[in-house]
């Protein structure tokens, strides 16, 4: 049965890497029959959202950063040669920060447990790659949301073409977030934020984004 969050079963969507991607990505994975990741775009240290996102804390909008190794002899590198540090634990610091973040919110204890493959140690030994690591997040986030679109990574693309037909941030429609009451609606953070206050209605609030 197709999933009633696709649109566009017999088009395809060519989206760029992205670690935890904000909550628009997933809603335009969702909309498509295919997507094409580009796990091959050039390396560029400019591209922070490949080993970024942002979620909410008690300080507001926060970012997570995976520190990355630069890639040493390699003309044109892409983000497919670009390996995962172990600086600074960051997979530790990832995990607290969350937790600080998110343990109070209805559906934390629920779906974090998901994620902590991604948030240990071994991560670094685990995953050859930037991409690989964005990669087996993102099946893990889409078994989560439903989302039953077809993913190919291309090791050999570049830049992705944007695809339109979605809300805009600005014009998201407002979710309960455990920090709404201080901050007020934060728009279009890592879908993190998204499956963490609203659990199996997430879906529900990506179908409302799409047109």
């Amino acid at each position: 049965m197709q999933s009633p969050l696709m649109l566009y079963p017999d088009q395809a969507a060519i989206l760029p890497l992205r670690y935890y991607g904000s909550i628009s990505h997933y809603a335009t994975m969702a909309a498509f029959g295919k997507t094409v990741i580009c796990a091959g775009e050039l390396f560029d240290k400019r591209r922070k959202s490949v080993h970024r996102c942002e979620i909410a804390d008690t300080h507001g909008r926060i970012q997570l950063t995976v520190p990355v190794a630069k890639p040493h002899g390699i003309d044109r590198a892409r983000w497919s040669d670009v390996r995962v540090s172990d600086h600074g634990a960051w997979w530790h610091v990832h995990r607290v920060t969350l937790e600080s973040a998110y343990g109070r919110t209805p559906f934390f204890e629920f779906y974090i447990d998901r994620f902590l493959q991604f948030l240990n140690r071994g991560v670094v030994d685990r995953y050859q790659s930037v991409a690989d690591l964005d990669m087996a997040i993102d099946a893990e986030i889409r078994s989560i949301l439903m989302i039953d679109t077809e993913v190919v990574a291309d090791y050999q693309c570049n830049t992705p073409a944007h695809t339109p037909g979605l809300t805009e941030a600005s014009q998201m429609p407002p979710y309960w977030q455990v920090r709404g009451s201080i901050h007020g609606f934060m728009a279009d953070l890592s879908v993190l934020d998204l499956i963490f206050n609203l659990g199996p209605e997430a879906p529900l609030y990506l179908k409302s984004l799409l047109k």
